[in-house]
């Protein structure tokens, strides 16, 4: 099997969000054969909710269609570093590769910050795949602050 990168989806579901005035993060999570089991954009502000973050959202739908709360063998793509809620989730999941595209110095939990996955508590470590798409998704990210601040 050759590698395909569904990063593409997950920056149309960050375009998605930011359309809807959400902050622009999509993810896409796929299966052992290569097929797309779940994408979502975050949607905090639209549900009233702090946890509807892109890759939660994802997660919640991908286990929901596999009727199981593990998602061993599947890989998410998500267009900024997860933050440390995200990340945590992402081992509870068991999720096999997590391939995200812009950094995030401010609020990441993967490479940043409380750095989840290096700690002795973390039960599961996803292989780790960082840049893809980068300029993109920091671009989408950068102008959607930039109209905000006007």
């Amino acid at each position: 099997m050759t590698f395909a990168s569904h990063m593409d989806i997950a920056l149309e579901e960050a375009r998605a969000a930011a359309a809807r005035g959400e902050v622009p993060v999509g993810a896409v999570i796929v299966s052992p054969s290569g097929a797309v089991v779940a994408r979502a954009g975050n949607r905090t502000r639209e549900l009233n909710d702090p946890t509807a973050h892109a890759e939660i959202l994802a997660i919640r739908a991908a286990c929901a269609a596999a009727g199981s709360e593990r998602l061993a063998d599947h890989d998410l793509y998500v267009t900024l570093e997860p933050c440390p809620m995200c990340a945590a989730a992402i081992s509870f999941a068991r999720i096999r590769r997590l391939y995200f595209a812009a950094s995030d110095p401010k609020s990441g939990g993967v490479a940043h910050g409380a750095r989840v996955f290096a700690h002795p508590q973390c039960h599961h470590r996803p292989e780790i795949y960082d840049g893809i798409h980068a300029r993109a998704a920091e671009a989408l990210l950068r102008d959607f602050f930039a109209e905000r601040r006007g």
